[in-house]
C-alpha cells in the first residue's frame, strides 16, 4: 500500500488504539447481508477499500475477505461466489459476455488450486489467473507481486 494510506491507518489507530473497526464492520455487515439475502435482494462482493473505516482493507486481496464474510451471512458457497462473478455481470448489463464461464464469454477467470464450494477459504489458493487473453501462472503472478512491493518500498 501506499505509505500515505498506511501513515492515515495509524493516525487513526493512534486516535482510538482499542477500537476494533473490522469486528464492527462485521458485525453490522452480517447482519444487513442477512436480512437482504433473506429479502431477496442481490448481492455484489465489494471490499469498501479507501473509505474513511477502510482500515488495513487492501484493494484486491481483502476480496477473499468479503467473500468469507459473505458466506458466514446465510449465503451458500455459490451464492457467495456469484457476488463476485454473475450478479456484476448482470447489474452492469453483461450477462451476455461476463459473469460465468461459457462459450462467446470472456474468459477472464481465476483458476484455484482448491475447491472454494467445500471451504471459501480456497479462493486464497490462486493457481493462476486468465486476464485479457493472457495466461499467468502462479510463479508469474509472485512476480508481479514482488515487482510491486519493492516499487512500494522505493517510494517510501
Amino acid at each position: 500500500m501506499h505509505a500515505g494510506i498506511t501513515q492515515f491507518w495509524d493516525r487513526v489507530r493512534a486516535k482510538d488504539p482499542h477500537a476494533d473497526y473490522r469486528t464492527a464492520r462485521t458485525a453490522y455487515a452480517r447482519a444487513t447481508v442477512r436480512a437482504m439475502h433473506a429479502a431477496g435482494v442481490p448481492i455484489l462482493a465489494g471490499t469498501d477499500a479507501g473509505g474513511a473505516v477502510s482500515i488495513d482493507i487492501l484493494p484486491g486481496f481483502s476480496l477473499a475477505d468479503e467473500l468469507e464474510l459473505l458466506a458466514g451471512c446465510g449465503l451458500t458457497a455459490a451464492d457467495a461466489l456469484r457476488t463476485a462473478t454473475l450478479n456484476p455481470a448482470k447489474y452492469l448489463g453483461e450477462e451476455a459476455t461476463a459473469g460465468a464461464v461459457a462459450p462467446d464469454k470472456r474468459a477472464d477467470l481465476v483458476l484455484l488450486d482448491a475447491d472454494p464450494l467445500t471451504d471459501m477459504g480456497n479462493v486464497r489458493k490462486i493457481a493462476g489467473v486468465m486476464a485479457a487473453g493472457r495466461w499467468l501462472p502462479r510463479a508469474e503472478l509472485d512476480k508481479l507481486l514482488a515487482g510491486v512491493a519493492e516499487s512500494a518500498v522505493m517510494k517510501k
